[in-house]
């Protein structure tokens, strides 16, 4: 809908994004009522993340909007080399989710979030681009409570990246920037777009009605709760995802600052299902190693043994220890692998009805909550965070895996309460029962 130029402004002396209206679209009203829609959605809004708008205005009858110059690259092209490395993916997504969480604090929904309308300046600064057909709240930015919506049974913006309730013409709110951003996020770690068909229409009906190729399958090294947030945001019933955009930001921050305990080496790239994809990313996140001299491996030797030595004699005081307290105690009559041990406590663990997830309740400040954890990784998440309704005394699995439904009890019991496997909001169910 526009042409983007650089220019220079002479007054300050800074080049300059100058976007000016398609010759055809002049005489068009909706294309000069949607640039007029961006220049006052891209002018609401200030920050770092969000393309910044220096001047609106118009020359021989054209209309023009001159913004920042970004040197960078286009989402698109950074995705033209395949998945991106983890730490930069979570860096990206919660540059994004910042900026989203800016323009829905004011009412105003992208619509159109793809690749193409992301850069990423020579710096590493994601900004978002191009708001043509954003949608603001019809009583103005000043209002928090107004809803923002698109008419029902219009279908606008580019059919890849629609969500569903966008795809099929619904109402429209910040959630559906939710569901664009989890598409973006999916292709950051997979290399591949979560639905692409051949045609519009088929992919309008994958974005409805199917789920994507699994993360586990495609990206198999991407963290549990990387991979959970994804799997949020592509949730098709918008309930299902974020309430607040900002929680969303939120969240990805948080892993930001703890990288190293959930991705390991700065190295780490996101495996694809490529054949020998796995064995080929383990090859590059351990870098080849140079050969250590005789004398240091005759002392690494000499370390380890002493530390078997130490660790045996250990072992043995606690064995007589073990046996001396509990000489009476029957032999175990199971076996299993140890999935999590330590000083956390697991308490009434439930497995998920497909056998892949475990729920259980942990002290946290010295109430029982909800975690829950995937077995074969061993990376687990507490869920629930209420501190003022009391313990949770036991957790069940919905049938269909989605929910968790839990009680919590103080001296009385406080009631039943649900909350998505994937996390979010507690909700009541049943007050004052257990």
């Amino acid at each position: 809908m526009g042409e983007v130029y650089r220019a220079k402004d002479t007054r300050l002396g800074r080049d300059v994004a100058l976007k000016i209206l398609s010759a055809h679209l002049l005489s068009d009203r909706e294309g000069l009522l949607r640039f007029a829609q961006e220049a006052r959605a891209a002018s609401a809004l200030n920050h770092p993340n969000i393309v910044t708008i220096y001047e609106i205005g118009q020359a021989a009858g054209v209309p023009y909007l001159a913004m920042e110059l970004i040197a960078g690259k286009t989402l698109r092209e950074i995705l033209s080399d395949g998945p991106v490395p983890v730490r930069r993916l979570v860096d990206l997504a919660a540059q994004l989710t910042d900026g989203l969480a800016r323009a829905h604090g004011v009412r105003i929904v992208h619509r159109d979030l793809k690749p193409e309308n992301l850069m990423v300046s020579a710096e590493g600064f994601l900004k978002i681009l191009d708001f043509g057909i954003a949608k603001l709240s019809d009583s103005g930015l000043a209002s928090s409570e107004a809803p923002f919506q698109t008419a029902t049974g219009i279908t606008i913006g580019t059919p890849s990246y629609m969500s569903p309730e966008q795809a099929a013409g619904r109402t429209v709110d910040f959630r559906s920037d939710q569901f664009a951003a989890g598409l973006i996020f999916y292709e950051l770690a997979t290399g591949k777009r979560a639905f692409d068909r051949p045609t519009t229409v088929e992919t309008l009906t994958a974005v409805i009605r199917e789920e994507p190729e699994p993360l586990t399958a495609l990206a198999p090294r991407l963290p549990v709760p990387v991979r959970w947030i994804i799997e949020r945001c592509l949730s098709k019933d918008p309930d299902e995802r974020y309430a607040s955009t900002r929680d969303l930001a939120r969240d990805l921050r948080q892993m930001q600052l703890n990288t190293d305990g959930l991705f390991g080496t700065e190295s780490m790239k996101v495996a694809t299902s490529a054949p020998g994809a796995t064995s080929a990313a383990s090859d590059e996140a351990e870098p080849a190693r140079k050969p250590a001299s005789v004398g240091r491996r005759a002392g690494r030797i000499v370390a380890a043994a002493l530390g078997i030595l130490a660790i045996a004699g250990a072992g043995a005081g606690f064995g007589y220890w073990l046996r001396h307290e509990v000489s009476d105690a029957p032999p175990p009559s199971w076996t299993g692998s140890l999935v999590m041990g330590g000083s956390t406590r697991v308490l009434a663990p439930r497995g998920s009805p497909d056998g892949r997830r475990i729920a259980f309740l942990t002290i946290v400040g010295g109430l029982a909550q909800v975690a829950v954890m995937d077995p074969s990784s061993g990376d687990w998440t507490v869920l629930t965070k209420r501190r003022d309704a009391g313990s949770v005394h036991r957790v069940e699995w919905s049938r269909d895996g989605s929910r968790h439904f839990f009680d919590r009890v103080t001296d009385v019991p406080r009631g039943v309460f649900s909350i998505p496997s994937l996390g979010g909001d507690e909700r009541l169910i049943l007050e004052g029962v257990q």
